[in-house]
């Protein structure tokens, strides 16, 4: 039998949230959870991924792959840093929002990501083009922050996170074939965005069904 799931988040509240996840869709996959915090809030800190922090993620990453199957990045932000890990292991190292980003790709040409951090934008950017590479198209990446959304989730008051979140994305609707929430904290939002009709695609599900898939692969 293969080794754990293992998870890397950035934010430990994401834990919860994939554990309830993976309730549903396969309980019976053994998963551990891995904490680095200090990686994003570097990042935030730096008003970028470093060269530094990339390179910290990475060998934390290579760190987690100690008794697993399969490792999953689950922050944005650091996930290149997951790329470099994977190009030297032999465990594979998944960033939780390559088929989010394969999904938009498939969904349109005029693709925006929307986020509440600016540090998350170029990595899921950059990850958006290398889908579109991979698949042989064109397409045109714009971007949104939410800053103030940012501010009101570190406050405590998470009606109002989700419902600048939502405002923002029915105003960017009007300009866009798919819209790309690139931090999984942002899912709470679509609960108020049912009557936009362009997909609105989130990374938590299908990052995980993705590792999932991979660790029965494995197993």
């Amino acid at each position: 039998m293969s080794g754990d799931l293992v998870m890397v988040h950035t934010v430990a509240p994401l834990a919860d949230l994939f554990d309830a996840l993976r309730a549903e869709i396969d309980p019976d996959v053994p998963v551990r959870h891995v904490v680095q915090a200090a990686l994003l809030n570097d990042a935030i800190d730096a008003g970028e991924l470093t060269d530094e922090i990339r390179a910290r993620t990475c060998a934390a990453l290579l760190a987690a792959t100690e008794g697993a199957g399969v490792v999953l990045c689950t922050c944005s932000t650091v996930g290149p840093g997951a790329d470099d890990a994977a190009a030297q292991s032999g465990v594979p190292i998944l960033r939780v929002d390559r088929p989010m980003a394969e999904a938009a790709v498939e969904a349109g040409r005029r693709i925006t990501v929307a986020a509440t951090l600016a540090t998350t934008i170029e990595p899921t950017a950059g990850l958006i083009a290398d889908a579109a590479r991979r698949a042989g198209k064109e397409v045109e990446i714009r971007s949104v922050v939410f800053a103030e959304a940012r501010a009101r989730l570190v406050a405590g008051d998470s009606d109002g996170h989700e419902r600048i979140i939502a405002d923002g994305l029915h105003e960017a609707a009007a300009s866009a074939d798919a819209i790309v929430l690139a931090q999984a904290s942002m899912t709470a939002a679509l609960a108020r965005c049912a009557d936009i009709a362009i997909p609105l695609l989130t990374s938590p599900r299908s990052g995980l069904e993705a590792a999932i898939a991979r660790w029965r692969a494995a197993a």
